[in-house]
């Protein structure tokens, strides 16, 4: 046989598009060809496939070989297809029998031993294979190296069948036996409870912590401003460890995202992600690019938290790329030649000093900043930007004496108990956490009575809020009165919400 067809997936974005691999053999002066938009590590790939088939004690075949990787306008790039055009050499060469080729898709990345070593994107791709066989027709076996068969094996109605190596694929085809066959991927279920660091590990910061709490229930943002030294980083830690337990579906797409960047590790299956860039993080690390688009930090963070400590040393414009994301949850990626859209439903927590020196407001007193200064500082966050993080909180600076004290702080599974039970409310009254209520949806679950709204109307006069922040206030009011089991907004609710607005020296 002079011609072998396997399928096989590309990465595009989130999406995982079929590949179809054909392999041809012809007489004449030996070449070794692969046409189909490839990329250099596609290219590179003719020479990874040559020494592996010769490795394995195959013969290659001294011919015109042409692999083509359709449709040709999808751009195809790592070396995930190594495996399937060695498998189609062997098949159109006759050293393995091509009859079952058909039931399965392939992907794995080979040594120049035939060993298969683990690619990215194997969940996204196993996803794909799923969804393009939901009308009913036999879905297709997937063959992948054994290191991706735990993430591949998350998608529960896949049929994952790992390999160590090209011989061990082969022997699976060459009808040699049982013992030679390769066996389905059943995983093993454990119930590993994520770990993550406690807030009984931090002193005082009562407000903070409740801050936190609200943020946590009602899916929020949160800036704090405060002296260096004052516990913002560790508060900020400790976040995840109080969100609501993930879904199985919010589990699978944070694992998605993680393994387009093979950042995903069956240890952490249901493990809120935490992100904390650094301050020279460029907008394209942020929120992803490149010339094959590649998720960033917001994507990363999908599910998760995004800690952002520092805040006013980052570039001023790459903070402004974070204004849509916050909005909308997600990010597309336009390029010449391609576009990918990425998930980026992520909590934002932000930290930053009052001032230059750090010490404004201090009461050691040693901040020497003029007003001008401190005002030019603060104003490093757009107006814009500040106005869609919903709660703006003063992390002051601990007296000697609590420093002195043994932390014996609110643990995160009190805290986490309290955020479950206000979830678990907004699921049943709206489906969905308060921060994501549209303007049709607020005026239907998130009415104040006549002493709160009477306080929330005088506030938003006396604080000049735009719509918007006059939306996110009401918001966070009514995350509060779920954390207290109240079915209406009151005005302790609204109250407390107003000063969770009144963090920088400007407002």
């Amino acid at each position: 046989m002079a011609l072998a067809v396997l399928k096989s997936r590309a990465l595009n974005g989130m999406d995982a598009p079929q590949v179809t691999v054909e392999v041809h053999l012809a007489n004449g002066l030996p070449a070794f060809t692969i046409v189909g938009l490839p990329e250099t590590e596609v290219k590179e790939s003719k020479d990874r496939v040559r020494a592996a088939l010769q490795n394995a004690r195959f013969d290659f075949p001294a011919q015109r070989i042409t692999v083509n990787l359709a449709p040709a306008d999808l751009p195809k790039e790592s070396g995930r297809f190594d495996l399937p055009i060695a498998l189609g050499i062997l098949a159109a060469s006759g050293q393995i029998p091509a009859d079952m080729l058909a039931q399965y898709e392939f992907a794995g990345e080979l040594s120049l031993s035939g060993e298969l070593r683990p690619i990215r994107g194997a969940l996204a791709m196993t996803f794909a294979i799923c969804k393009s066989h939901q009308d009913g027709t036999q879905q297709p076996a997937f063959i992948l190296p054994r290191a991706n068969a735990a993430e591949a094996a998350l998608v529960t109605e896949a049929a994952i069948y790992p390999a160590d190596s090209l011989l061990q694929v082969c022997a699976h085809f060459a009808g040699a036996g049982d013992d030679c066959k390769l066996s389905r991927y059943h995983p093993v279920s454990e119930t590993r409870r994520p770990t993550y660091p406690d807030f009984a590990e931090v002193k005082g910061q009562l407000q903070a912590k409740r801050a936190l709490e609200v943020a946590a229930a009602g899916n929020h943002s949160v800036l704090m401003v405060g002296p260096p030294g004052t516990g913002k980083s560790m508060l900020a830690a400790r976040f995840a460890g109080i969100l609501p337990t993930m879904t199985d579906q919010e589990a699978l797409e944070s694992a998605a995202v993680q393994s387009l960047t093979s950042g995903f590790s069956i240890d952490k299956w249901k493990t809120r992600p935490y992100r904390a860039p650094h301050h020279t993080a460029s907008g394209v690390a942020l929120v992803g690019g490149g010339g094959t688009p590649r998720p960033g930090e917001i994507s990363l963070a999908h599910r998760g938290v995004l800690f952002l400590d520092e805040l006013t040393e980052f570039d001023r414009k790459v903070l402004e790329v974070l204004r849509e994301p916050l909005e909308s949850g997600h990010i597309t990626i336009s390029r010449a030649a391609r576009q990918a859209d990425f998930p980026a439903r992520f909590q934002l927590i932000a930290a930053m000093n009052p001032c230059p020196c750090g010490y404004f407001g201090h009461s050691n007193g040693k901040c020497r900043c003029t007003p001008d200064v401190i005002a030019r500082y603060q104003d490093k966050i757009s107006g814009p930007l500040l106005d869609r993080i919903d709660l703006q909180i003063q992390v002051g600076a601990l007296p000697h004496e609590d420093l002195l004290k043994q932390a014996d702080g609110e643990a995160s599974v009190q805290i986490h108990a309290r955020v479950e039970a206000a979830f678990a409310r907004q699921q049943e009254r709206q489906g969905k956490p308060n921060n994501l209520l549209s303007t049709t949806e607020i005026d239907l679950h998130c009415q104040p009575d006549a002493a709160a709204e009477q306080l929330l109307r005088n506030a938003m006069i006396k604080l000049n809020w735009s719509a918007r922040g006059y939306h996110r206030v009401l918001k966070v009011a009514r995350t509060i009165a779920d954390l207290a089991g109240a079915e209406q907004i009151g005005s302790a609710h609204v109250a407390e919400a107003i000063q969770y607005r009144r963090a920088l020296r400007a407002q």
